[in-house]
């Protein structure tokens, strides 16, 4: 599934906490943008068109839950970005943010982890 990255702020937005109205939904947005009330009930049924949310009526408002969990997402997205930009191999996209010293410390030793983890379970 496709979301805009306008889309992809309102699921953070309602994956911060659900099920959750319109109304609480634009007062998480305005902490870091300046939509319109309008706006976000578009893109809130965008994403209800594209299956990434459900709704509820509850008296005069509607609820809004995800349908799709931000961790499936995540990587759904990121294998994508894998397999378009860099072939479906890891090693050079893990090499991109090296050469361009975008990793820390703690990405290396989570690196490092993730490796010894996979050596030892795939013997």
């Amino acid at each position: 599934m496709e979301i805009s990255d306008a889309e992809y702020d309102v699921m953070c937005a309602i994956w911060a906490g659900h099920p959750v109205d319109a109304k609480t939904i634009i007062a998480r947005l305005s902490a870091h943008k300046d939509w319109h009330d309008k706006t976000v009930k578009t893109l809130l049924g965008r994403l209800v068109k594209k299956g990434a949310l459900t709704f509820q009526k509850d008296a005069r408002a509607y609820l809004y839950s995800p349908s799709l969990a931000k961790e499936a997402y995540q990587r759904q997205q990121s294998q994508h970005i894998i397999e378009r930009f860099f072939g479906g191999r890891l090693s050079p996209f893990v090499t991109a943010f090296a050469k361009q010293k975008s990793l820390q410390a703690q990405d290396v030793e989570a690196l490092k982890t993730l490796i010894e983890n996979w050596e030892r379970d795939n013997d």
